[in-house]
């Protein structure tokens, strides 16, 4: 049961990789070995539709393009879910590892691969890893003409970009550009901890996860973006030889716990599509959230400068 102090909606999303696309291993599972590898994404996504269905959770799919060209029954099903269907860009490669040519043709070609599976507009993105900064912000400006309308492809931890860097949705061109929204961040003392999932949820006690969170909500009074990777809740997925301690240790620790913690989030908080939990639609003239500034990504005197508190829709 959703606990009664907890009325906001959060964003629920799910990057449909496997797991030799996981960062930590990237080095070790180029893509030329993908097709050689045995595959667990049609296994770990039947595991994550039901464990979302346990407690009525609609969530985001942030699919890779490669993984739908191989398994589109899979992705169209994940869509009669009602679970809305994001890119996750085509070939699982960093903002930071391409140019801008090669950055717009991943993003379009995985736009044209889900579209065609699903047959309607796929208007989000996640970049792979996270990671678009603002260094990158030319990536933005390539998204929203490329067709995308909003992106969560940041998460703002202080070990990755600047301590002050915007925590939750802004439109960094301004209304008329791309909505950018940040995986979730819990200010405690001065530092960013992570709140929005991935490798932290694996890694940290789930107690102090759920208080980030409560965090966000109740302090901060946003709506949170929780993620993982479908591959997270695969204790028995293949072992990748080679890897470095700290990366295995990234990779592999406390997998067999992820589904049960994913379950315990799913009944102590209120979830929702991407699409439902931010009013925004494709194509306005006018920034949906009118109270905001136009924030930037550089300057800020303080981690939420500029960026007031969003309701998310009922």
């Amino acid at each position: 049961m959703v606990t009664t102090t907890d009325k906001v909606r959060n964003a629920m999303t799910v990057d449909v990789e496997d797991y030799f696309h996981a960062d930590a291993v990237d080095t070790l599972a180029p893509q030329a070995a993908w097709a050689h590898m045995p595959c667990r994404i049609e296994r770990n996504i039947d595991v994550v539709l039901a464990l979302l269905d346990q407690h009525q959770v609609r969530a985001t799919f942030f699919t890779l393009g490669w993984i739908a060209r191989r398994y589109p029954a899979m992705v169209r099903a994940i869509d009669a879910a009602g679970h809305e269907i994001a890119s996750h860009g085509y070939t699982h490669q960093k903002a930071s590892r391409q140019s801008r040519v090669q950055f717009r043709r991943d993003a379009i070609r995985s736009k044209g691969v889900l579209e065609d599976l699903v047959g309607d507009a796929v208007i989000g993105y996640r970049a792979p890893a996270c990671s678009v900064g603002p260094e990158h912000r030319w990536a933005l400006d390539t998204l929203y003409h490329a067709g995308y309308r909003y992106s969560s492809s940041s998460y703002p931890l202080l070990r990755r970009q600047r301590a002050d860097a915007p925590r939750f949705a802004c439109f960094p061109a301004g209304a008329s550009g791309i909505l950018e929204l940040p995986r979730s961040t819990a200010r405690v003392l001065g530092y960013n901890l992570p709140a929005g999932g991935g490798a932290s949820f694996r890694l940290l006690p789930y107690p102090l996860s759920r208080a980030l969170l409560r965090s966000v909500n109740r302090i901060d009074r946003q709506p949170a973006i929780f993620g993982f990777s479908a591959w997270e809740v695969d204790a028995g997925q293949p072992r990748i030889a080679g890897l470095p301690p700290g990366a295995r240790l990234l990779h592999y620790l406390n997998l067999g716990r992820t589904e049960p913690r994913l379950l315990a989030l799913t009944r102590e908080f209120r979830w929702g599509r991407i699409d439902e939990v931010f009013p925004m639609l494709p194509g306005v003239s006018e920034p949906v959230f009118r109270s905001q500034l136009r924030p930037r990504w550089q300057g800020f005197s303080r981690s939420d400068a500029a960026v007031q508190p969003v309701r998310s829709r009922s």
